[in-house]
């Protein structure tokens, strides 16, 4: 099967749309510039689609290139025949091919291997044939050299028998398939370790049992996480005499007695030291994988909501990291986010000097023509938001509480030592508060999406499937946002289509050295940005107040002709008629399709000449938590109370009602309808009012419902 067919059968994609798709990737198109500039060639597929195809593309080549290991392992043992090679070359999984490939193995020393060599293989044969009257005076002519009994020379062929039955292609099939429809998983919990306090947490694991096919991805997360900490133990099994049963159905002829009993010790075996340990790991771990992958996609849903969250815009902000004893760091930023002013003020406990901190902020908020406060939400955030309410200030000024998860590990990451040499983490960590206000996306693409806080498990996924999925969030994100090239960072440069970190850095240093970049066209200027990258990320840079109005739009340079013929053709100009939508509809699309350019991206066009460049994303808005509680302690059972999704998760989502633990809206305390994935309810940083079910102050946890 090619690649192609492969793909196809995996993804429903017709052939067209699957061949012009990996075409593009093999020249090494994004799946963002893919997905919105070449519709024409893969029939409109989203990012989504397409990323099932790289998805399938990848398991493809890796399936392959182990065929191509296999193959020549077995040739080197000259064993390899035309019928053996077409069954490697028709294998369709992994699974199905290490079958195959599980007899030829090279294995270390085992029971069967030293049976082979004290000569018993004959004598499996006979007995596996099942036609030999009386196995016992068979055996007797093995007995000889290291042989000294009849018993250990069956034994030694049921040591072989065991070995053939575990490699069996087919009994492997049965016994998985069995092992995938009723495996169950019990835990127990190791009694020396249930007393400690970090093993209470897993209490609800300890006596636990569940057919493993129910169990959902964060239990079994959980589950295996209990195991690792060495908690609990985890097995999982199905019924034994079934399993065994249906080996003998399969491997048992109606040949005589004698043989048949040693059939059945050697199935018995086979089963218990071979088959059941080696396929119970496989079922786990591709339970696992299905787990991780779940994980995964919670953690890149999150995210994804988290980038787009509501940007407050080019606002000068006084940004604010709250603290006791160490005081609260105060930045002052300007429109673009540059830092004009820093000090600590000390409102709180133990110095107390509130009156000083009052004329300090109101000062500041007057100096640097102040418009929004942004206020960390972690220690202190309560106190200094109130603490704030008290400032008598001379104009409107909008606070805000901002999620400040990460902001400690940008202060003292590479990139906030690059931005500001000068300055300490507790600058750099007020300041990335600050700009998070004023446009989410651009500054947590500076941090580890792990460091941000809206993760389920992630530190139990496999880690590089993890890095991989949010770095294509992160840029499918930028890329649907678009980007300023004469105000981003080069963190935020760098994941722009065909972009990447060196480039990104060398726009930076081109703007230093030349001024503001004018157009699209003069980032053909900047070192190694070549014309596959420009072809890449054009489209998605944006040059304000440009000489070329299209290029602060998602109009790519390519079609600029096209939009000028339009303009033309409406007795125009291309400045004239963007934003004018009585003259953008009455024209055409038909007469303007060409053999590379179809409707789809007419429309995108269109849509774009309407509203060009305009940012999709909501505008921030002010949320105000219930003043009366300030610790657990101030949360009681039936109270209602504001709040703001934190993390969603698939048994519910978290939400933070203004004290340090946040509560849990399980997903049946969601609405009264039936809901199967909390998205359908609820998205990050969604403001929604709570009612508290259940507090457990020791375990620091809050149940909370949105039902009414």
């Amino acid at each position: 099967m090619n690649k192609i067919q492969y793909i196809i059968n995996a993804t429903s994609f017709s052939e067209k749309q699957v061949a012009n798709t990996l075409q593009l990737i093999n020249q090494d198109a994004t799946i963002p510039f893919i997905a919105r500039y070449r519709k024409e060639l893969t029939q409109n597929l989203d990012e989504v689609q397409i990323s099932e195809i790289v998805k399938y593309k990848e398991l493809y080549e890796e399936l392959e290139k182990r065929k191509a290991t296999v193959i020549k392992a077995i040739q080197e043992q000259g064993v390899l025949t035309a019928e053996l090679r077409s069954k490697i070359e028709k294998s369709i999984t992994l699974i199905q091919l290490e079958d195959i490939y599980l007899p030829y193995k090279k294995k270390r020393k085992t029971k069967a291997s030293v049976a082979k060599e004290n000569g018993l293989e004959p004598l499996a044969k006979i007995i596996m044939a099942q036609r030999e009257v009386d196995v016992t005076l068979a055996a007797k002519r093995f007995v000889k050299n290291n042989i000294e009994s009849v018993e250990e020379a069956l034994g030694g062929a049921r040591d072989i028998i065991a070995e053939w039955i575990n490699e069996n292609e087919y009994v492997r099939q049965k016994i998985r398939r069995f092992y995938q429809h009723k495996a169950i998983i019990t835990s127990k919990v190791i009694k020396t370790k249930q007393e400690e306090e970090k093993a209470q947490k897993y209490k609800q694991y300890f006596d636990w049992e569940e057919p493993l096919q129910k169990v959902p991805s964060h239990r079994l997360l959980a589950l295996l996480r209990a195991q690792n900490e060495g908690f609990i133990r985890l097995k999982v099994a199905v019924d034994k005499e079934v399993a065994i049963e249906s080996i003998d159905n399969t491997v048992i002829k109606s040949g005589t007695q004698s043989c048949a009993n040693q059939m059945f010790i050697a199935i018995e075996d086979a089963y218990k030291r071979l088959l059941q340990p080696a396929i119970s790991n496989e079922i786990v771990k591709a339970a696992k994988e299905r787990a991780d992958d779940k994980a995964i996609q919670v953690f890149s849903n999150n995210l994804r909501q988290l980038l787009l969250g509501a940007p407050l815009g080019e606002k000068r902000i006084l940004a604010i990291d709250p603290g006791y004893r160490s005081g609260c760091k105060i930045v002052c930023l300007d429109e673009r986010g540059r830092l004009m002013h820093n000090e600590t003020i000390f409102p709180h406990p133990p110095q107390n000097k509130q009156t000083d901190a009052l004329k300090k902020i109101k000062s500041l908020v007057n100096a640097y023509k102040i418009e929004a406060i942004a206020i960390g939400n972690g220690t202190a955030s309560r106190e200094t938001e109130q603490f704030i309410k008290k400032v008598f200030l001379d104009k409107a000024v909008q606070v805000f509480v901002v999620n400040e998860a990460g902001a400690s590990v940008y202060s003292a990451s590479k990139i906030a030592r690059a931005e500001f040499p000068d300055y300490d983490v507790t600058v750099r960590g007020a300041i990335s508060i600050g700009r998070r206000l004023a446009d989410p996306l651009a500054e947590l693409v500076k941090i580890d999406p792990k460091s941000i806080g809206v993760g389920q498990y992630q530190h139990d996924v496999d880690q590089g499937k993890l890095k991989k999925e949010l770095d294509n969030v992160v840029m499918s994100c930028v890329n649907t946002i678009g980007v300023n090239v004469n105000t981003a960072s080069a963190a935020l440069l760098s994941y722009v289509s065909g972009i990447g970190v060196t480039i990104a850095e060398n726009i930076v240093q081109y703007r230093t050295e030349n001024g503001a970049i004018q157009s699209r066209n003069e980032l053909k200027k900047v070192p190694r940005l070549g014309n596959k990258a420009f072809e890449q990320a054009a489209g998605f840079l944006r040059i304000i107040d440009g000489a070329q109005t299209l290029d602060n739009s998602a109009v790519h340079p390519e079609c600029y002709q096209l939009v000028e013929q339009m303009a033309k053709d409406t007795n125009t100009s291309v400045k004239n008629l963007i934003g004018n939508k009585q003259m953008i509809s009455k024209i055409k699309l038909e007469k303007y399709c060409t053999e590379k350019v179809g409707i789809p991206t007419l429309n995108d066009i269109v849509h774009e000449l309407e509203k060009p460049g305009v940012d999709p994303r909501k505008k921030a808005k002010i949320f105000e938590f219930d003043s009366g509680l300030k610790t657990i302690d101030d949360v009681k059972t039936g109270l209602r109370v504001p709040g703001i999704v934190n993390n969603i998760t698939n048994f519910g989502c978290f939400v933070d009602i203004g004290i340090k633990q946040s509560g849990l809206v399980h997903i049946s305390k969601l609405t009264n309808k039936y809901v199967s994935d909390p998205n359908e309810v609820v998205q990050l940083n969604q403001h929604v009012l709570v009612k508290v079910i259940e507090v457990d102050v020791q375990r620091g946890r809050i149940q909370l419902s949105m039902i009414d």
